[in-house]
């Protein structure tokens, strides 16, 4: 590095040398261990005591030491990144925060760094994993909002880049994934609204175009079947902007038939529906009753009157984190799956 890059200039016009990067050698010398020992430790090698290995991380964590992005790939052709493509339109009730926070606690062990693509999903879901395969800018990817025959599942698999999907998909490719149990969670919710004595029951739904719609479709309607219960159709899904679901539900409040009973696949849906609902001069509780899926405790906050069943978004993050990292191992991917069940609230 040309030796002006190191310094820069004081108020007073004398030049000061800025302070060096720590290096593995600078941790080396703090804690009186070999440049390799360190490295290794660092990396979380199985041949390094737990002790030499905290207090390498101590020390690593005060000095500041972040690896040499570059050195590291020129040396070993992998970048140390795990790559997170997450729609910002999942961002409402915590959903987003909860999945990062979730693979962070698992990354925070390791020598993986996360870094987070944001898209919308109402743009082409392809490009940033293009950007991403094009670039070799991560070892593994994670991605959201998967569909039974998705396109990027396909391109990563086909280019061998070790990837985990939140949801399953039906394409015939065996890959990490780690999903919520919506078919359960349908089944539950409308065995709940029928024990309130519900029978007429609306589901805000999923797009159909992604996988879990068709879960969470088969849960509802074999819970209808088995309960006694009839389906009062809602026109519009967990997709729609906000003020698209309030209206939609005040307009099928005000309509001949009604529902009595609502499942809603979302938190942030949830309070659109409420709002819907009392826009049309009814109330939770009294007179309709909704099951809906959260994965903070927001929902009980505002309306206590909703069923809520949780949904453990952060323990779906530590899933998936530890799925990609063992594929990036040579891990099988059909060890790598996992369904997660409804939670439901403690009586």
């Amino acid at each position: 590095m040309d030796e002006m890059e190191n310094k820069k200039t004081s108020a007073s016009g004398t030049q000061q040398t800025a302070p060096e990067r720590p290096t593995l050698k600078t941790i080396a010398f703090m804690t009186g261990l070999g440049i390799t020992t360190v490295s290794r430790a660092l990396k979380d090698a199985p041949d390094i005591g737990a002790e030499t290995k905290e207090r390498v991380r101590m020390v690593a964590r005060q000095l500041g030491y972040q690896p040499n992005r570059a050195g590291v790939r020129l040396r070993t052709g992998k970048t140390n990144v795990i790559a997170l493509v997450l729609s910002i339109d999942e961002e409402i009730m915590g959903f987003t925060s909860q999945m990062v926070f979730g693979i962070s606690e698992v990354l925070a062990g390791t020598q993986y760094h996360l870094v987070i693509t944001p898209h919308s999903h109402s743009k082409d879901p392809l490009v940033p994993v293009r950007y991403i395969l094009d670039t070799g800018s991560a070892d593994g990817v994670i991605i959201s909002r998967t569909e039974p025959d998705d396109p990027r599942v396909r391109v990563m698999h086909e280019r061998g880049l070790p990837f985990a999907t939140h949801g399953r998909t039906d394409m015939g490719i065996v890959h990490p994934f780690h999903d919520f149990d919506n078919e359960a969670f349908t089944h539950e919710a409308v065995r709940a609204l029928v024990a309130k004595g519900r029978r007429r029951l609306a589901l805000l739904q999923p797009a159909s175009k992604l996988t879990y719609y068709s879960h969470t479709r088969i849960g509802f309607q074999i819970g209808l079947h088995e309960y006694g219960a009839e389906e009062i159709p809602l026109r519009v899904t967990t997709d729609a902007p906000l003020a698209d679901i309030r209206d939609s539900v005040e307009a099928l409040m005000r309509s001949s038939h009604p529902p009595d009973g609502i499942v809603c696949s979302s938190g942030a849906g949830a309070i659109a529906v409420n709002a819907g609902i009392e826009a049309a001069g009814f109330r939770l509780g009294r007179d309709i009753d909704m099951v809906a899926k959260q994965s903070t405790d927001v929902l009980n906050w505002i309306r206590p009157e909703i069923i809520t069943i949780y949904e453990d978004v952060r323990q779906g993050g530590r899933e998936l984190a530890k799925s990609i990292i063992a594929r990036i191992d040579g891990i099988e991917p059909e060890l790598l799956q996992s369904i997660s069940s409804p939670v439901w609230p403690k009586s």
